[in-house]
């Protein structure tokens, strides 16, 4: 079992992305208002359809991390997914919290990273 610290910071992390999917579902087209123009001409299908997947993905991250169950698997995609937030929405005052939450995600790959892989 990992200490208390990074338990909490799993769970945290979690319901901030269960409440996210949640926050999502309900208002996709507002969501997806956020992102940047340039990034429109990216996306493959709808934005409807794109911020319903987002939900989604958000929605297993945080299940998944609350339940601990493959927990450097989705913390790697939640580090991954913020990233892209970060790179596609940018830093704004709806963001600038997002960088906050990839340190949450980079120390839950850290911490659950196998023995092996670090150097002793």
């Amino acid at each position: 079992m990992k200490p208390a610290p990074l338990q909490i910071i799993r769970i945290g992390l979690a319901i901030t992305f269960l409440w996210a999917s949640i926050l999502i579902f309900h208002d996709p087209k507002s969501w997806g208002g956020l992102i940047q123009p340039w990034a429109f001409d990216l996306l493959p299908l709808s934005l409807e359809t794109v911020m319903i997947q987002t939900a989604i993905l958000d929605l297993l991250i945080g299940f998944f991390l609350l339940i601990d169950v493959g927990t450097i698997i989705f913390a790697w995609l939640a580090l991954v997914h913020l990233i892209l937030i970060i790179i596609v929405v940018g830093i704004t005052p709806e963001t600038v919290r997002d960088i906050g939450l990839i340190a949450a995600a980079l120390a839950l790959v850290w911490a659950w990273w196998p023995k092996r892989f670090k150097k002793q």
